[in-house]
């Protein structure tokens, strides 16, 4: 596994983190979600990822527990604030109130003083930017965040964010965690920018489009028994990729994979990695032997031939 700086911060992150939406705590059961962890910790992943928001909490808990047993100094963890975690009217959003309580009980469910990263999981619309930082600023004050981070925030939303902090002395956000694949690339033409010009490292997530860049889903089997596109609590986020479009670019796609002697989904990862301002991508598994084949997308080293190549089969 390589790793590479966050931003122009200090922290090193493994190219490939593991996440934990729609898995751990919810679809996965809670013995196959631990394997699976401490199998891509002893791989060499040391970035972790969740959310409060994840089975309502329960995720936390499952990735707390299986990491419970190794040194806190060798992993990266990272969870996030913003949705509604209850029915009240402060139960949602990056108010001062909200933050503050929902990073206490985050560390509660994850057993751990500190978070390494803490992601503003959306943009909030009714509460001031300068409100959202200084309290995350105080809780980094604290020692109980390390790192400020956030996720799907335009470039706008930004650069207003680190003007904010720049003028009343906070700390500033270090990361972005913006979605992020073959078939989804919004961020090249402003977040990338932006975020290069202040130091601000990506963490993308959902980088095989839903399973899509697998290779399992096809044009003659769009739903193969067992797989995400059966689940009905996940597969309304994949039917913009069942196209038939998308599916036989997804094939021509797995022809280059195939030339190169690896897998779909590692061509996918290596294509990622391709750009200096993503640190890492994450990755979702439900099972030890998906998390190892990922990783090994952090080995690939694509030609500028084959990214040219890729380039023409997307257009």
């Amino acid at each position: 596994m390589k790793y590479r700086r966050l931003g122009r911060s200090g922290l090193k992150v493994s190219e490939v983190s593991l996440g934990s939406w729609l898995t751990y705590g919810a679809s996965t059961e809670k013995e196959k979600a631990i394997r699976t962890i401490e199998t891509a910790y002893d791989i060499g992943i040391n970035s972790f990822d969740t959310a409060n928001v994840y089975a309502t909490g329960e995720s936390e808990k499952v990735v707390g527990e299986a990491l419970a047993k190794y040194s806190r100094d060798s992993y990266v963890l990272a969870t996030k604030v913003f949705w509604p975690m209850g029915e009240g009217p402060n139960d949602s959003g990056l108010s001062r109130k909200h933050v503050f309580e929902q990073l206490h009980s985050s560390l509660k469910r994850l057993n751990t003083d500190y978070v390494d990263i803490y992601y503003c999981h959306r943009y909030d619309t009714e509460t001031p930017v300068d409100e959202t930082l200084r309290t995350i600023d105080d809780l980094i004050r604290q020692g109980k965040i390390l790192y400020a981070g956030v996720s799907e925030w335009t470039a706008q939303q930004i650069q207003e964010a680190v003007g904010t902090a720049d003028k009343y002395l906070l700390n500033r956000i270090v990361v972005n965690q913006p979605n992020y694949n073959m078939f989804h690339r919004y961020i090249e033409e402003e977040v990338v920018p932006v975020s290069e010009q202040h130091g601000i490292g990506q963490i993308v997530f959902s980088p095989l489009a839903q399973g899509v860049l697998t290779g399992k889903y096809s044009l003659s089997n769009r739903a193969p028994e067992g797989s995400r596109a059966t689940d009905p609590n996940s597969n309304m986020y994949m039917n913009q990729f069942l196209t038939d479009e998308t599916l036989a670019k997804v094939e021509k796609l797995g022809g280059v994979a195939k030339e190169l002697d690896i897998s779909l989904s590692q061509l996918a990862i290596a294509w990622i990695l391709r750009l200096p301002n993503i640190a890492s991508t994450l990755v979702g598994a439900t099972k030890p032997e998906q998390i190892i084949e990922n990783a090994k997308g952090s080995d690939v080293i694509l030609t500028n031939d084959i990214i040219t190549q890729i380039e023409e089969i997307l257009k």
